[in-house]
């Protein structure tokens, strides 16, 4: 490695480290508000409040919208990001069929608007608007968090999708005949997420009479994203805001070494379990583990890196009935094989020696000057 790709590689390096340790600051989460009914399904009894980490929103908002075949519909349910919203309704809803009409009042309450291109449900969540199969992504991913087997299914001639659940018994509250559909043994009763009156919009079971004769192709959600890199809020109080800060050192390890992940949560509580993300290009994010708070709102987590890379590092709190839930900014970091680390070593050690050398070179080359100069001519005689 000669001298100038030597100091470009160590450039790069030290860039890269002082981007890594930089704080970035966090942006304010997104508010939306949902109406539900109690649990005769009757009156408005609740206000359901969701906030939407800018983070998370970012992480969604990069991610690919495109849909090329049938397979790429279910890589918009998320269950993990909107868990908190399932278990805020199951605390009101505890029979599955409430619960599952739950779910439809939130999405009832979205404006419907066309949509050329997939959307993730915490986008959906900010923008209060879709289409059928956007509102069928929201509901699905709540429906799959709250522990319920859900289908999405498409209608190609009609343009058309909602979804089905399974519910271990016909639903009761049903206004019409209940409509269902049987798919590897189980049924699966209609759920439809498009309609403006959420007070006496479609419950599970009811079918729209154009759809009651239309073929559906089922589309399991095998490829939904099984752990979001954070998640939504949800309360029945209004929250108050939470910070959660992330640091890491050192930004650039080497293999089998340990990077500390360190972190604080303002509100300082103790006793709050912060989840670690872990991030890989080409691959979903992994939860590396789980640290719990201090007195202080500190926490700090010791990662023994195994293999090279570069990585991805957030934290997320889940929030209280207080306090909203946060996310950090994506933090990276890079770890680098042993035998690359000993090169660069012997690169920079080269470079001090070879700094050392001119510099005694350029004060050996001086001295000799002054010597000269300082010299005294004789005079010679001419014989």
């Amino acid at each position: 490695m000669n001298k100038r790709a030597t100091v470009a590689l160590i450039t790069a390096l030290m860039v890269l480290a002082i981007g890594s340790s930089i704080e970035p600051s966090l942006a304010q989460g997104y508010d939306s508000s949902y109406k539900l009914l109690d649990k005769k399904a009757e009156n408005p009894a609740y206000t359901l409040n969701v906030i939407v980490p800018d983070a998370l929103l970012q992480h969604y908002a990069a991610m690919s919208h495109r849909l090329s075949t049938l397979t790429d519909f279910s890589k918009f349910v998320t269950p993990d990001a909107v868990k908190p919203i399932a278990d805020r309704l199951r605390e009101v809803y505890s029979e599955d069929e409430d619960f599952v009409n739950g779910v439809l009042q939130i999405v009832h309450q979205m404006n419907y608007v066309e949509t050329q291109q997939g959307r993730y449900p915490a986008e959906t969540l900010v923008s209060n608007q879709g289409d059928c199969d956007i509102f069928s992504y929201v509901a699905a991913s709540i429906i799959k968090a709250g522990n319920l087997s859900v289908i999405l299914l498409d209608y190609e001639a009609q343009n058309h999708m909602n979804i089905g659940v399974h519910l271990f018994q016909a639903p009761e509250k049903a206004r019409t005949p209940t409509f269902k559909i049987t798919h590897e043994n189980l049924e699966y009763y209609i759920a439809e997420t498009t309609g403006g009156n959420w007070t006496r919009g479609w419950r599970v079971g009811e079918c729209p009479d154009n759809m009651k004769s239309a073929q559906a192709t089922v589309l399991t959600l095998e490829n939904d994203e099984e752990i979001a890199p954070g998640q939504v809020s949800a309360s029945f109080t209004e929250l108050e805001d939470s910070t959660l800060r992330l640091e890491i050192w050192p930004p650039i390890a080497i293999e089998q070494n340990t990077v500390t992940i360190r972190g604080s949560l303002t509100p300082t509580v103790s006793n709050e379990n912060v989840s670690i993300y872990l991030g890989v290009s080409g691959f979903p994010w992994a939860e590396l583990g789980t640290v719990q708070t201090k007195s202080d709102g500190s926490f700090a987590y010791t990662w023994r890196t195994n293999t090279t890379g570069m990585y991805a590092i957030r934290a997320i709190w889940a929030g209280t009935n207080t306090y909203a839930g946060s996310t950090t900014e994506t933090m990276t970091t890079m770890v680098i094989p042993l035998i690359l680390a000993t090169l660069m070593g012997l690169a920079i050690l080269s470079v001090i020696i070879a700094a050392i050398a001119v510099v005694a070179a350029r004060s050996s080359r001086r001295a000799k000057q002054g010597g000269t100069s300082g010299m005294e001519l004789q005079p010679q005689t001419i014989s």
